[in-house]
């Protein structure tokens, strides 16, 4: 892999996705980003905005198993890990694999199932696993959740517990359309499906290359320092109940190395940092019940003292 040859295939994924994802290249670029990071990614909007269309465009572009799983409040555990079933040919249990046992995995509406069946993803999100009656099976490589869910305020769904939201490396929020983007939409979409128009850019090896290529970045350690101070400093922030953890300090580096190489660079910078510490932090704080009692969502208020942190938090200067 070389960096010519990174550039292409990364620049070929983002065109082929927006090509159906109008007018969102940050929303595209984060999929991205979380893929090549190995992270799992959560989208998070109201209805209608094309949570899942851009899961599925993302999927389009990589020639590699993909599974979609409509979360459902009857959807079982083992209907997303998969069961073991009795053989009466060969007289004993043989594993039958779930729909987890892909390379992308679209959880769709992920929080209206409920907790115990939420929790079915947890091995795996974590450590590219399954285990099921005392056996270990191992999940696909490149291994990817795209999950989608609806405000929580939305009857008939399940928040997600803090140990599921930060297994998610990035929440993001599509929003809505410019008026462009959107007469653009009724013209295109009223005539074909534009996912029809996808085709694979890369396969899962190449994409295993592409992660590799990544993972080379160079972080110098004044960068990871200030990574861990960003992180550190919610955990003394007053206006936090739960501060960000180390899992949350390592995929906001994972992430940078990716971000800097989309951008032609060897090297992490602390602008790589600042860029993806909302998307990578954000969903992982909690604010205080008084924080929250002063009339603002706990989304706005945690987005606001990331801010003032990135202000206040010292960033490393080159050496002169």
């Amino acid at each position: 892999m070389s960096p010519s040859l990174f550039a292409e295939k990364t620049e070929a994924i983002l065109a082929e996705i927006s090509r159906v994802i109008d007018g969102k290249p940050d929303a595209v670029r984060s999929a991205l980003v979380t893929l090549l990071a190995e992270g799992h990614l959560l989208i998070e909007d109201v209805p209608g905005v094309g949570k899942t269309m851009l899961a599925r465009a993302l999927a389009a572009t990589i020639d590699a198993t993909v599974h979609r799983i409509q979360f459902t409040p009857d959807l079982l555990p083992g209907d997303v890990t998969g069961v073991s079933v009795f053989n009466p040919a060969e007289r004993e249990f043989e594993f039958k694999p779930g729909a987890v046992f892909a390379n992308i995995v679209i959880a769709d509406e992920i929080n209206r199932s409920s907790p115990k069946t939420q929790s079915a993803l947890l091995e795996a999100m974590e450590e590219g696993q399954v285990t099921a009656d005392g056996h270990t099976y191992a999940l696909p490589d490149p291994f990817l959740v795209v999950a989608t869910q609806n405000p929580l305020e939305m009857e008939g769904t399940y928040a997600l517990p803090e140990a599921q939201r930060d297994r998610f490396m990035m929440r993001i929020s599509m929003g809505y359309p410019d008026a462009a983007a959107e007469a653009q939409m009724l013209r295109e979409r009223d005539i074909a499906n534009p996912l029809a128009a996808i085709s694979p850019v890369v396969d899962e090896g190449q994409v295993r290359e592409l992660i590799a290529w990544s993972r080379r970045v160079h972080v110098s350690p004044p960068i990871e320092q200030y990574a861990v101070s960003l992180a550190q400093a919610t955990r003394a922030h007053p206006d936090l109940r739960l501060g960000a953890s180390p899992r949350a300090t390592l995929q906001l580096v994972r992430a940078a190395k990716v971000w800097a190489a989309l951008d032609g660079r060897a090297f992490v910078i602390p602008d790589d940092i600042s860029a993806l510490l909302l998307p990578v932090f954000t969903h992982r704080l909690i604010p205080t019940r008084v924080t929250n009692a002063r009339g603002r969502s706990g989304t706005d208020t945690v987005v606001s003292i990331l801010e003032r942190l990135i202000g206040t938090v010292p960033v490393p200067l080159p050496r002169t």
